[in-house]
């Protein structure tokens, strides 16, 4: 089976998404980079314990996917797709909560910063070893298949995940079973320090062909082709045809994590990406079409003021409960709400 290029499955966009749903994956990624930027801030001051790890420059690549997910399904999102959680409901101000270990965090405090998921928007909390939410994600997707449920899953994961054994295992029987699940391989051309070059001899979407399912690569900066390939595996995955591997070329702008000083990476090598940003493109398409982006700015700069002061107000978590909510007591209910992705689906 031949590896589809972009081209190959990019139809015309506008067709599925409104200005409306173009604003909404603007502000999403505007979102993103302004909750990490702050959040960066924190942990230099000494508010965030741990390290920081942040997604600055790669904010298409989890805001396109999420945007194409119903609500019915489910995502396994990681520590550099922040939009995702935004998309599907999750308030910044439990985001910044969390992060510092706040009581109203999305873990109560129980957990590091990033490793965090709220199963009422559908959001799959993160295994750190990288890729192990692959697992999760197949494991959803055959619980789908065997319960005859028109639902899809959908996983993230970096270009140096495709060398363990984890990624052979998940592709190889998601692709015997035709399971309904998207890899998004977050191809950002460093697997911490080490070059594409010198982590495999070919390119990591051909190895989807080797497991019986299409491959496909797109445009990692470009939030509406993140979309659309997201939105035609999804059909293809409910429709009984397997899943998809979507290589998102990209590039990671900032260290591994707030220690890292990311000195390994060429300078022009650097420049050149940033001069291929994403929420500056979607920008200068929506100031194209005549939407008011700089109001967009004006409010998430605003939202991100109010969520900070309110996650600062957040108490420590009490001691005296770590132990309790280890174990489920019931059912998780999905709040469908009028999060915007549903409008989407139901379009």
């Amino acid at each position: 089976m031949a590896t589809e290029t972009a081209a190959s499955v990019l139809a015309d966009v506008t067709q599925h998404l409104t200005t409306e749903d173009r604003v909404g994956l603007f502000r999403a990624m505007l979102t993103m980079r302004g909750v990490e930027e702050r959040a960066m801030t924190l942990y230099r001051q000494g508010k965030v314990p741990g390290s920081f790890y942040d997604g600055f420059g790669q904010e298409a690549v989890s805001a396109g996917p999420a945007w194409a997910m119903a609500a019915e399904d489910r995502l396994c999102i990681l520590h550099r797709d922040l939009a995702a959680h935004i998309i599907r409901g999750v308030e910044p101000w439990r985001i910044f909560a969390q992060y510092m270990g706040r009581a109203d965090g999305i873990t109560r405090g129980r957990d590091g910063n990033v490793h965090f998921g709220d199963r009422t928007k559908g959001c799959v909390g993160m295994v750190s070893m990288l890729p192990d939410m692959m697992l999760v994600a197949t494991g959803l997707a055959m619980a789908f298949k065997l319960r005859g449920e028109a639902r899809c899953a959908i996983t993230w994961f970096g270009d140096g995940s495709t060398s363990r054994g984890d990624f052979h295992e998940a592709m190889n029987w998601a692709g015997v079973q035709k399971l309904p699940v998207i890899f998004v391989l977050e191809n950002n051309q460093y697997a911490y320090s080490t070059p594409l070059d010198q982590q495999f001899a070919v390119n990591p979407v051909a190895r989807a062909a080797a497991y019986g399912f299409p491959g496909v690569s797109v445009d990692g900066n470009d939030p509406e082709a993140m979309f659309e390939a997201t939105r035609v595996a999804r059909e293809r995955a409910l429709a009984g045809e397997g899943p998809t591997l979507i290589e998102a070329v990209t590039m990671r702008m900032h260290g591994h994590a707030a220690h890292d000083d990311m000195k390994y990476v060429p300078t022009e090598k650097v420049e050149e990406w940033r001069a291929k940003d994403p929420i500056d493109r979607q920008e200068k398409r929506l100031d194209a079409i005549g939407a008011d982006t700089a109001a967009v700015r004006q409010e998430v700069k605003a939202l991100i003021d109010e969520s900070v002061e309110r996650a600062l107000q957040s108490p420590m978590p009490d001691g005296g409960t770590a132990v309790e909510g280890l174990f489920a007591d019931e059912p998780a209910l999905l709040e469908d709400g009028n999060a915007p992705w549903s409008g989407f689906r139901s379009a």
